[in-house]
Formats: C-alpha cells, sequence, structure tokens
C-alpha cells in the first residue's frame, strides 16, 4: 500500500475559494479517477493556507496508472484552470508503511 499526501500552498485567503470550485467541479472527477479520499485537511498551525489531500494506492504502478488518466480528463483539465490563479506552491510525498 502506497499513501500520497498532497500539499497544496493557496494564496491568502484562497482555502474557501478552492474547496468551493473543488467541492463544485474538481471532487467528483478526481474521486472517480483516483479512487478513494482518505482525508482532506487543513492545518491548525504552521501554514494554515494549505490543503493536504491522503490518497491511499495498492502500488506505485496503480497510482501512475490512475493520474495519468486524471490528467488526461478534460474536465478535470478545465478545474485546474479555475484553481491555478490560488495556488502557490504543490508539493507530493509518497509514504509506504514502516
Amino acid at each position: 500500500m502506497i499513501h500520497e499526501l498532497r500539499t497544496y500552498t493557496l494564496v491568502p485567503g484562497g482555502v474557501r475559494d478552492y474547496l468551493r470550485i473543488y467541492n463544485e467541479c474538481g471532487r467528483a472527477l478526481q474521486t472517480r479517477t483516483l479512487g478513494q479520499l482518505v482525508a482532506l485537511m487543513t492545518p491548525e498551525s504552521g501554514d494554515i493556507n494549505q490543503l493536504v489531500f491522503h490518497w491511499a494506492f495498492d502500488s506505485l504502478e496503480e497510482r501512475a496508472r490512475r493520474r495519468a488518466a486524471l490528467m488526461a480528463d478534460p474536465a478535470f483539465s478545465e478545474f485546474r484552470k479555475q484553481v491555478r490563479h490560488l495556488l502557490v506552491r504543490q508539493e507530493s510525498r509518497l509514504l509506504s508503511a514502516a
């Protein structure tokens, strides 16, 4: 099992707008393609202008296949265009059980 933590750092005050657009236009597309979203979290300390998505995959190969399918989806590309102005930085961490 591979866990992915994708952290999006947003412009100050951008979390609310990102979540609104995500819930309207991106969430259903993303979860249909990537599978179950384990958690969507916001920090309580540190950089509070962030969203942390936690995804789980059976393998690195499954993750690569699913992410490629998501990036090929024209509707998801449209969603990305709608939120691009809110993004400052993106980080992805792949984790496995110790």
